[in-house]
């Protein structure tokens, strides 16, 4: 076990945290966590039960993340999607950078691995992205970069009014597949580097779930998991689009997001790894696993 302290950025976390699986990992394996929050609630007093150090900081406030990290060692950068991911990421790296941290573990995104400046995508996520690993690169800092491709969480429970009342998955993914994982096991690679990171610097790990699917192959996988027939309905992609806007969601959030779908009706996320189970020892979570752990969330009222 270490003594260095771990800072975890982006601590509290929402739909689709890898940080709040990473950290009670880390704190049973007697690991020291400082969990940076922007503001004091429920989630946060629930890190502090768990263990953790709390402290308060916005990334967008230099002064603030250097106090926050003042003593750690190790850093865990992630943080949502955001207008302002890249100054986000530069104030943490050019603080971790005035430190000396020992490492510094970025979560990023496996888009990526096909950008380049030559090649790019729409998303203004992950164009901030790409850019946020060429900084990193040039830093000079001892970073680690984990790519997850899309996660079960930000595709599936914010559909699940759907599959509850009308047991259907309703994405415009035509017939591109797929292969999520589950924010959990992102966070448990997460805690594994984060617990030894000397062995990992310079490594890109890409992350993926066991199969890539169809998004009719997820629903029928749903199906069998739930106990009754899912269907995927392939919805056009400006309805789509509407019900984003119509729910208020960000338009950065929303640009990002019909981007994601457009790949996926390129089948751009047809892509496999073996590097979870290289990393963590055994197989990451499938996509009826996934339905059956959050049933109560897909049960029809």
């Amino acid at each position: 076990m270490s003594q260095d302290t771990i800072l975890i950025t982006g601590a509290a976390g929402g739909v689709g945290s890898t940080a709040r699986s990473a950290i009670p990992l880390l704190l049973a394996q007697g690991h020291r966590v400082r969990a940076m929050v922007r503001t004091l609630d429920a989630r946060a007093d629930m890190l502090r039960d768990l263990g953790a150090e709390v402290v308060v900081a916005d990334m967008l406030d230099i002064v603030a993340v250097r106090a926050a990290m003042q003593g750690c060692s190790v850093v865990y950068f992630t943080m949502s999607v955001s207008p302002n991911f890249l100054e986000a990421t530069v104030n943490v790296a050019v603080t971790a950078k005035s430190l000396g941290v020992k490492a510094f573990v970025n979560l990023s995104q496996m888009t990526l691995s096909q950008m380049s400046e030559t090649q790019t995508t729409g998303s203004p996520q992950q164009k901030q992205h790409w850019l946020a690993e060429q900084v990193l690169r040039w830093s000079g800092l001892p970073v680690v970069y984990l790519r997850p491709t899309t996660f079960f969480e930000g595709l599936f429970l914010p559909a699940a009014k759907g599959i509850r009342d009308d047991n259907a998955i309703r994405l415009p993914f035509g017939d591109g597949k797929t292969s999520p994982i589950a924010a959990a096991d992102v966070g448990a690679v997460a805690a594994a580097v984060l617990a030894n990171p000397a062995p990992h610097i310079g490594n890109v790990y890409e992350l993926t779930g066991p199969q890539s699917l169809t998004m009719t192959e997820i629903a029928q996988a749903f199906g069998n998991a739930l106990g009754r027939p899912i269907q995927y309905v392939n919805v056009p992609m400006p309805m789509w689009e509407a019900r984003l806007r119509e729910a208020n969601q960000p338009a950065h959030l929303v640009a990002h997001l019909v981007v994601m779908a457009e790949l996926h009706r390129e089948n751009r996320y047809d892509r496999m790894t073996h590097t979870f189970q290289q990393l963590v020892g055994r197989a990451p979570m499938s996509a009826a696993e996934f339905a059956r752990r959050h049933a109560a969330a897909f049960a029809p009222a």
